[in-house]
């Protein structure tokens, strides 16, 4: 189980920084607006709380099979 939640850590951590990486170089016209307006923190809020919802729903889920895997 902590193989697969390490596992899960720095797969999130790869592409979290993979991302920023490639965001570095382009200017959206877009985020600026909405940087500007305030609004970028919902979104940011928004996907966040979405991640971090599924990240919790799969380690739960690795639990429960985990423990059928055992009883059987």
């Amino acid at each position: 189980m902590m193989r697969s939640l390490k596992k899960i850590i720095t797969l999130l951590a790869m592409t979290v920084t993979s991302c920023v990486v490639f965001a570095q170089d382009k200017k959206v016209e877009m985020a600026d607006t909405m940087r500007s307006n305030g609004r970028i923190y919902v979104v940011v809020a928004v996907v966040i709380t979405i991640l971090t919802g599924l990240i919790l729903y799969v380690v739960r889920l690795d639990r429960k099979m985990s423990k059928l895997e055992r009883e059987n």
